[in-house]
């Protein structure tokens, strides 16, 4: 016998979570769909040996304050929970110029420039706080979750209209590439390679891809006083439980080891989903899929969508995959200045998304000890989108071939790391590499894909409407893109679309987003 709610959500992702948590909050009868056995996707958290590792994201911030612009943050206010954090102002570069540390905020980055660049570089960088100050008021103007996608969407906005007019010339300079800002501000060599980094870590793309939007977001979370970067305690696992006992407080349902094999339509009107065994959950209101659009697209019978329509979101373009080498390790003797992370850029002149050139090393247990066992640190390194996916396609995941792969593709991180911990190789535990098969299996990802490469300017991430009457869809497949805070925003632009916008305007009003 199926199952009769009135919203399923597909994918227990942040975006699916958001999503679901939010739709609940909003008093609708919702059910979660997750495939595996333990829910947030790629943000999900794992233990082996007693040690507790991260499966992806690994820098936060904006989450350990309230009000806050972060939009997972404002999500977890909207549904009353609270996540200690751990706060820390400070990470270590190894750069092909040299090794240093830098803290959020303007004024320290500039000490660094100085030491590097000279003077006139610093200047160059103080200046360009300046230029970025009316568009990081702009990205604020209107709270991400104020955002819907239908006619009350007007009625919602409306209330953000003096801050819309105040700052509407550089709101459409938002939504083109950040170089269109950066190329008239910034002549350094240095500075530009910083930026270019700074993008590819947001947003899988450099300055010319990516939103200026997105980067000024980032600017007026790091670069404003007193800023500090967040680290949760528990891990990303105590997100995901965090949203979960959210979601379940509110009487939505999570259900672990439901994979839907198809989006049910009938009589053009999505209906409900079929999960594998045959189990149907039907939906009197909506589905939303927070799987990828590639992967969103295979749940959907043929004649569902237009050709032409099916034919342009699969061509969506794609960022490439990850290498993750996953450490548990003994901590004897290691300095205490360790910073909790690293990032790592082997060569400039390759580019920022060249495969392998920019790693990123995170060690959590500086920060939050429960990670690891007493006198152990755990460690996450990983290549940042850059691991081309076409390297591993066809191989046999048991195979010799694969295990030799994933050995060699695994040194450039062990690498970066020496340059952190020399003795590393030594002083390891417990070792788990993760390669794009990883991904494609374990997180039902597209050719393991770190999400879509939508350039900005080439067109916006598509809003969470789809032609077919009663699904919707969120996620880094749809606006605003890649990364957490932007996922997060995904999930609850898809729930306030299907939300009266009383219950909406209410919500915004609790978390202090409506100043009359």
């Amino acid at each position: 016998m199926g199952i009769l709610t009135d919203i399923v959500v597909i994918g227990s992702g942040i975006g699916g979570l958001s999503c679901a948590a939010l739709l609940a909050r909003y008093g609708f009868e919702v059910t979660l769909c997750e495939s595996h056995s333990i829910p947030g996707g790629a943000a999900h958290a794992f233990e082996r040996n007693g040690f507790k590792f991260d499966s992806g994201p690994s820098l936060y911030s904006g989450l350990s304050y309230s009000p806050s612009a972060n939009p997972l943050r404002q999500v977890l206010d909207a549904i009353g929970e609270e996540l200690p954090c751990a706060t820390y102002d400070t990470w270590g570069c190894r750069l092909p110029e040299a090794n240093f540390d830098t803290a959020v905020g303007a004024e320290q980055f500039c000490q660094v420039l100085t030491k590097l660049r000279g003077s006139d570089a610093a200047i160059e960088w103080r200046k360009f706080q300046q230029v970025m100050e009316p568009f990081m008021s702009a990205v604020l103007a209107v709270p991400p979750l104020a955002l819907r996608f239908d006619l009350g969407a007007a009625i919602v906005t409306s209330r953000f209209a003096p801050s819309l007019l105040r700052h509407a010339v550089n709101v459409v300079k938002l939504t083109g590439p950040f170089s269109s800002i950066m190329d008239g501000a910034i002549k350094d060599p240095f500075t530009r390679n910083w930026l270019d980094l700074l993008c590819f870590l947001l947003s899988g793309l450099p300055a010319n891809g990516t939103s200026a939007a997105e980067v000024a977001f980032m600017f007026a979370d790091w670069y404003r006083p007193g800023v500090v970067l967040d680290y949760p305690i528990g891990g990303s696992g105590a997100v995901v439980n965090a949203m979960v006992r959210g979601l379940e407080r509110y009487g939505g349902q999570l259900m672990l080891g439901a994979h839907v094999e198809q989006i049910l339509v009938e009589g053009s009107r999505t209906v409900g989903v079929r999960l594998r065994g045959g189990k149907e959950i039907r939906a009197r209101r909506a589905v939303v899929s927070n799987a990828s659009v590639w992967d969103t697209l295979k749940l959907l019978p043929e004649e569902a969508l237009p050709k032409q329509f099916r034919a342009k979101r699969q061509a969506t373009p794609e960022c490439d995959s990850f290498m993750h080498l996953h450490l548990g390790i003994d901590a004897a003797g290691i300095s205490p200045n360790l910073a909790c992370h690293y990032v790592v850029v082997n060569n400039w002149e390759a580019g920022v998304a060249a495969p392998q050139n920019v790693v990123v090393v995170s060690i959590p247990s500086v920060l939050d000890s429960g990670l690891a066992p007493a006198g152990k640190h755990v460690i996450h390194v990983y290549t940042p989108g850059n691991e081309p996916y076409a390297l591993w396609q066809g191989m046999e995941r048991q195979s010799q071939e694969y295990q030799r792969h994933k050995q060699v593709r695994a040194e450039v991180m062990w690498q970066a790391l020496e340059g952190v911990i020399p003795d590393i190789r030594e002083r390891t535990e417990v070792t788990l590499v993760g390669t794009p098969l990883t991904h494609e299996r374990f997180l039902r990802r597209h050719r393991g894909s770190y999400g879509p490469a939508i350039r900005a300017g080439a067109g916006l991430f598509p809003g969470p409407g789809t032609p077919i009457p009663g699904l919707l869809c969120c996620g880094d497949s749809t606006f605003p893109g890649i990364g957490l805070p932007a996922v997060a925003a995904s999930g609850a632009i898809a729930a306030n679309t299907l939300a009266p916008v009383s219950k909406h305007l209410a919500m915004l009003e609790d978390i202090g987003c409506l100043l009359e």
